[in-house]
């Protein structure tokens, strides 16, 4: 089985400007290119878990999200580096857009992104671990059973990617 770090993306990969879905808007938290061509090299999976309730809020839609995702691979490409997975959860139960406007499984705190992620790439929970920038993001990484879920607020992510991976 692989072992995977999970990062949320807005607040721990990218700067938090509220529903990011521009690329001129989109700016990396330092360290944080660094960080994933670190786990890349030290053979962990990379993938990022994040909410996205603005595809449901009809602020923007899912294809802007995959183009934003699609940017940050050609970013992370310029330094040799590659997220190997993006899961986002469209929904909201009080957004504008029908479809979306839902309870769901995956919109954190809940862990049916981390847990379809584990089933899609032969992921370990138990040897995995995720970055968050938010309680409910560590209360995602709990009930999806990983090792630990992180909590990054603030400083260069790479730096504290590294002191985790020495616990793996």
């Amino acid at each position: 089985m692989e072992r995977a770090i999970f990062f949320d993306r807005d607040g721990v990969l990218n700067e938090e400007v509220g529903y990011l879905w521009r690329v001129e808007d989109f700016r990396w938290i330092a360290g944080a290119r660094e960080a994933i061509k670190l786990c890349n090299e030290r053979g962990f999976l990379t993938v990022v878990v994040t909410n996205q309730s603005g595809i449901a809020r009809g602020l923007y839609t899912a294809r802007d999200v995959d183009n934003l995702h699609a940017f940050m691979q050609r970013s992370l490409a310029e330094v040799g580096a590659h997220i190997d997975a993006f899961y986002y959860c469209p929904h909201h139960p009080e957004g504008k857009v029908a479809e979306f406007s839902v309870v769901c499984d995956c919109r954190k705190p809940k862990p049916g992104m981390i847990l379809r992620a584990c089933a899609d790439l032969n992921i370990d929970p138990a040897q995995s671990i995720l970055f968050g920038d938010s309680k409910r993001d560590i209360e995602a990484a709990e009930a999806a059973g990983l090792r630990a879920g992180i909590p990054f607020f603030s400083g260069n992510l790479c730096d504290a990617v590294k002191a985790e991976l020495e616990t793996l």
